[in-house]
């Protein structure tokens, strides 16, 4: 991501408690002063300070006992409206979720989070007792076949706000040329950046970010091969976005490159 700390348009503060509220996943029980510092990498006065502004705010809730803090009411509120402005995620929810029981992956929807990718949705295979990974977790872009997928259907404009080094850009070229072969992404086996997760992904265009996000069907490897990502859970995702494309109007995020 651009280092934007210097100039003058950017709030280094508003910067600082967004990285708070960003720091929490779905999974946690509260987090507290440390975890938060150690999450966020700021310092503990620093965190001490955004934590009491935020739950002044409504933001953040502390609890009485522990101390530890949650997401409060005022940022539900605010992820609640951004949820129901991106209807297209509704409209996914139920083939997504016959995708994973079907292929027995951990699929999901990842949105671009500066130099990384966050998993925003995930839909586990019913009976599945791992939760796997989660709602806010983030992963490279550079090793990621949601990260390939995205950036290889990125304007140029926003990869190069990246700022890539040449091997970003290869995974890029790399990305592309999947995506008009083909129509989703593998990362190269030498480029991922997990031994233990094996994934393929589509782009889509989301018209309410301004920018495509990824939809990914992944799991270990053992249970998810090169030939069969290749052979049966690529194209069976590639058909799940082209159907939502369709039903929300939109082209493919390749057509968007430009």
């Amino acid at each position: 991501m651009t280092d934007q700390s210097e100039n003058r348009k950017f709030a280094n503060t508003l910067a600082r408690g967004l990285s708070v509220l960003r720091a929490f996943r779905a999974s946690d029980d509260g987090l507290s002063h440390s975890e938060i510092a150690q999450r966020t990498r700021l310092a503990g006065a620093t965190v001490t300070r955004l934590t009491f502004t935020l739950a002044e705010l409504g933001f953040l809730s502390q609890d009485g006992k522990s101390g530890h803090f949650r997401l409060g009411p005022a940022a539900i509120a605010v992820g609640s409206v951004a949820s129901a402005s991106a209807n297209f995620i509704d409209l996914a929810a139920g083939p997504m979720q016959d995708l994973a029981d079907r292929t027995g992956t951990l699929a999901l929807m990842a949105v671009r989070d500066g130099d990384r990718m966050m998993l925003a949705k995930t839909w586990r295979p019913v009976g599945t007792a791992s939760i796997w990974l989660e709602p806010g977790h983030r992963i490279p872009i550079h090793g990621s076949s949601s990260g390939q997928a995205v950036v290889a259907s990125l304007n140029d404009a926003r990869f190069s706000a990246l700022e890539p080094d040449e091997d970003l850009r290869a995974f890029r070229q790399n990305g592309y040329e999947q995506l008009v072969g083909r129509g989703f992404t593998i990362a190269p086996e030498r480029t991922r950046y997990a031994a233990t997760v094996n994934a393929v992904s589509v782009p889509y265009y989301a018209g309410e970010f301004g920018e495509p996000v990824a939809f990914t069907c992944g799991a270990l490897p053992e249970m998810l091969s090169d030939a069969r990502m290749r052979d049966e859970v690529g194209p069976d995702l590639r058909q799940v976005v082209r159907d939502l494309e369709l039903k929300t109007g939109r082209s493919t995020a390749l057509a968007r490159r430009g």
